[in-house]
C-alpha cells in the first residue's frame, strides 16, 4: 500500500467513526466553531484536570469527512497530554498545513506523526484547508476560554 492510500483510509476511517464523539462529563472548557464555506460545525468539550493535562477531549457536530477526520484525529492525539504540550501539537499541525511538509514535534510517536500527516494533502485544496483546521482552532479558542464561535473565515 503507498502512502496516499494509507492516508485515504486513515482520513476515512476517522470520518466514518470518529473517536471521542459526544460530551465529555465535568468539562472544564468548551468552544464553538464553524466553517461556512462547507458547513461544517463543532463543539469542543476540554478536560483539564488540576495538573493542566487534558483529561478528557471530545467533540459533537457534523460536517465533511475531512472535518470529521481531523477532529477525531486530532482528540486521539491531544488526550493525555500535558497543555504545553497539546499546544506545541496543535502549532505544529496548523504550521505543517499551512508551511512545511511534515510534523516536527518530538512529543508524537512515528505512529501519531503518520496518523496526523494523512491530513497533508489538503493543502493541495486550499478550500479543504479551513475543514482540516476547524477543530484545531477552535480547541486553542477552548483553552483560551474565548467565548466567540469561531469562524473559519476570520482565522489566519
Amino acid at each position: 500500500m503507498d502512502l496516499k492510500q494509507l492516508y485515504q483510509d486513515i482520513i476515512l476511517e476517522h470520518g466514518k467513526s470518529p473517536r471521542n464523539f459526544g460530551k465529555c462529563d465535568k468539562y472544564t472548557h468548551q468552544a464553538k466553531g464553524y466553517n461556512p464555506l462547507c458547513g461544517d460545525k463543532v463543539q469542543i468539550y476540554l478536560k483539564l484536570n488540576n495538573k493542566e493535562k487534558v483529561e478528557d477531549l471530545t467533540f459533537e457536530g457534523s460536517g465533511c469527512a475531512i472535518s470529521m477526520a481531523s477532529t477525531s484525529i486530532m482528540t486521539e492525539l491531544v488526550k493525555g497530554k500535558s497543555l504545553e504540550i497539546a499546544k506545541k501539537i496543535i502549532l505544529d499541525f496548523l504550521n505543517m498545513i499551512k508551511n512545511t511538509k511534515e510534523i516536527k514535534t518530538k512529543e508524537l510517536n512515528d505512529d501519531q506523526k503518520t496518523i496526523i500527516m494523512s491530513l497533508s494533502g489538503v493543502k493541495q485544496y486550499p478550500m479543504r484547508v479551513k475543514c482540516a483546521t476547524l477543530a484545531w482552532h477552535t480547541l486553542t479558542s477552548a483553552i483560551e476560554k474565548n467565548k466567540e464561535e469561531v469562524n473559519t473565515e476570520k482565522v489566519e
